[in-house]
């Protein structure tokens, strides 16, 4: 393909003048997804999408591998109320996980909720659920067609009725129950009528609804007069005596936190006590069943502590160190094991080590070490999740490059860790071979990447796909993926690089790759492909990137900054219009993680490396494809068309630039049958530009 077979995409002459630099943005038409000149643009480029397609020789071989591997289902942990147990499960088959419980003094599991059952067309989302601290009710929140638009209902677990609900503007909303089942705390925006258009998906608040009451007469309890893009956290304890509510202005890694007594002040007007106020940390608070506060935090400590403190003296200074930060691990969570059967209390201490979880138990008193567990194998755990009446017993989830999720529990009775449930189908998982590798970056910096393969060691050039990510302190941790395993059982090898920007390392690997530090992020991932070339894995000519979202954003750039690294690029859901980032959807949450185009010394930061804004003409591209969704309420899908439409025009070369675009999702949950269709053709690309075909 060259310039002239692509479909026609008018350059405006529009040129900004912004803090004293000319920014061009010759498709600005492209951002209105209405535009006549856009859906004739989409058109035009599904067809051309649709013949790149048809050259791939493996992508039905792909589907088929990656839906088989998939067909083990899923399992989740327990999570009890009383004697009632509530659990997700996901048969072979489903297409989405259904929700069950068992009620007290019974084994039967029965079905809550099956998003299948509410829509048959599969475009209805359980996003989140929170049973009552009874266990009598829950809330549970949907969405339709991708757009993380939650919408609140109350279930009357017995009967299974509905018997509250709709409550709308409720996206992200952490449910807060207070005992008795009759009321919760909530976050929800304001109406969408006293705001500007440009902030109807801001300016959340901190609510109390009284189950079967109209929601518009909810007690506004927190939120007034703050910063319009903040998120809030809410809890109560287990007692219903504490309650917690944290703020964070958008993404940014810091929160403020206060706590109420209920005791001593009303559900409607909590008297707060603030712990933590304009402080640069992350701080949270679990109230034990001994009355003491525990404190997970970074202040002072970027790779995590605990500490305790008692009720009445709640801030930082009357903390006493329980677990003192580790030198190289990251406290991940944590849980109290207690109970008559034990001599002592202890906790539960789940860390990573380099990306590599560690499960320990410590005093709880003292926080002396008592036991190390032994876990599976290299991998992450998850939880734990303990009942919230105490107990020797927690569950928790156990994952790697070649393990399905699988549910653990442990007893501090016996120390030990035992399999507690499995997925319900059984799968063929193939031989490969998982290493952890330490390269430099362009700045001395030691970075980790995992190398998942056919061989132990390089054995010949592969095709290669380098995944990354690098932002919001999100840490690539190991795990099963159906998509990974059927590229290196054809033949390939995949790598995923453990990049500054994400949490791998602690809070302060996170900001080592934000705001004015982002371009350590690209040359963390420039090194990993170097490393990969040098150490015989692949080649130049055998390279794909790949990566989605902040990944999207940062395949973006490495496309732009070394076009000549690379033969092929995936580009899932991306920001890639730095400077206009902040004018759609959740992107004003984000300039504390990126830097704010309207503040020159920033947006400086941000014209440097926003690809579409470097896509330079002349220059041969890789193979590219983009993947955008048309009810992503996170990232634009017009950031994907935009930089297509840049790159179609600029690209001197001869390899495609191709977009696809995808209908009834957004940016998260999808269908299985969803998943499996865009795995399929993101490898499938991956294999025709890379020669995985021909691949031996």
């Amino acid at each position: 393909m060259n310039a002239s077979t692509y479909p026609n995409s008018p350059r405006l002459d529009l040129v900004e003048t912004l803090h004293g630099r000319e920014v061009p943005d010759p498709y600005r038409w492209l951002e209105d997804s209405a535009d006549e000149r856009t859906t004739a643009w989409r058109s035009a480029q599904a067809e051309l999408f649709a013949a790149e397609q048809h050259s791939w020789s493996m992508r039905d071989a792909f589907a088929d591998r990656i839906g088989a591997l998939m067909g083990s289902g899923t399992i989740s942990p327990p999570y009890f109320r009383g004697e009632r147990r509530f659990f997700l499960r996901r048969d072979p088959g489903q297409q989405f996980a259904v929700l069950y419980t068992i009620d007290p003094g019974s084994d039967n599991e029965r079905v809550l909720i099956d998003p299948i059952a509410l829509d048959p067309d599969g475009v209805t989302t359980l996003d989140a659920w929170q049973p009552s601290k009874e266990g009598d009710r829950i809330v549970y929140q949907i969405s339709v067609g991708g757009t993380e638009e939650s919408v609140v209902y109350v279930m009357d677990v017995a009967t299974g009725e509905v018997i509250d609900g709709p409550i709308d503007r409720c996206r992200y909303s952490p449910i807060a129950w207070l005992p008795g089942g009759e009321a919760f705390y909530y976050v929800r925006r304001l109406p969408p009528e006293v705001l500007p258009d440009s902030e109807v998906n801001f300016h959340r608040r901190v609510f109390l609804h009284t189950v079967g009451a109209d929601p518009d007469t909810d007690v506004l309890v927190f939120g007034s007069g703050m910063t319009m893009t903040n998120y809030y956290g809410v809890e109560v304890s287990r007692d219903g005596r504490w309650l917690q509510v944290s703020s964070s202005e958008g993404t940014e890694p810091r929160n403020d936190l206060w706590i109420a007594d209920l005791s001593t002040s009303t559900p409607q007007a909590p008297a707060f006590t603030l712990v933590q106020g304009d402080v640069d940390a992350q701080t949270g608070i679990d109230i034990g069943r001994n009355g003491m506060f525990y404190v997970s935090t970074d202040l002072d400590a970027p790779r995590g502590r605990i500490c305790v403190t008692e009720p009445s003296q709640p801030q930082s200074e009357h903390w006493r160190d329980l677990i003192a930060e580790d030198a190289e691990a990251v406290i991940d969570g944590f849980a109290i094991l207690d109970g008559p059967e034990l001599m002592r209390p202890f906790l539960l201490l789940v860390r990573t080590r380099h990306v590599v979880s560690e499960l320990s138990v410590h005093d709880l008193d003292t926080g002396e070490l008592v036991h190390t567990v032994e876990l599976p194998g290299a991998g992450t755990v998850m939880g734990p999740v303990e009942r919230p009446d105490g107990g020797p017993v927690v569950w928790l989830v156990y994952t790697d490059h070649t393990t399905v999720p699988t549910i653990y529990s442990f007893d501090a009775r016996t120390m030990s860790l035992e399999v507690y449930a499995t997925p319900p189908g059984v799968v063929d998982v193939p031989t490969v071979h998982s290493r952890q590798v330490t390269y430099t970056s362009a700045d001395g910096t030691p970075v980790r990447m995992f190398v998942i393969s056919p061989t132990a060691e390089p054995d010949q050039p592969r095709p290669t796909i380098l995944y990354g990510y690098g932002g919001f302190g999100i840490p690539m941790s190991p795990g099963y993926s159906a998509t990974i395993l059927s590229w290196v059982e054809a033949g390939g090898v995949w790598a995923i690089a453990n990049l500054r920007g994400g949490g791998e390392e602690g809070e302060q690997w996170h900001r080592d790759g934000m705001l004015s530090k982002k371009q350590n992020v690209f040359d963390d991932f420039h090194a990993a492909a170097e490393w990969l070339i040098a150490n015989g894995w692949t080649t130049r000519e055998q390279l794909a990137i790949n990566g989605g979202s902040n990944g999207g954003l940062l395949v973006g750039a490495a496309m732009t900054q070394r076009p000549d690294l690379f033969n092929a690029v995936v580009c899932v859901a991306p920001l890639l219009d730095m400077i206009r980032y902040t004018t759609s959807e959740l992107g004003p949450t984000w300039t504390v993680e990126y830097g704010d185009p309207d503040d020159p010394e920033q947006f400086g930061w941000l014209i440097d490396y926003s690809p579409y804004h470097n896509v330079v003409e002349g220059t041969d591209y890789p193979a590219t494809m983009f993947v955008a969704f048309d009810n992503d309420t996170r990232t634009d899908p017009m950031h994907a068309r935009k930089m297509c439409a840049a790159v179609q025009h600029a690209t001197s070369g001869t390899r495609p630039i191709v977009i696809r675009a995808e209908g009834d999702v957004g940016h998260g949950m999808r269908s299985i049958s969803r998943a499996v269709e865009e795995s399929a053709d993101i490898v499938a690309f991956a294999a025709r530009w890379t020669g995985l075909n021909t691949a031996d």
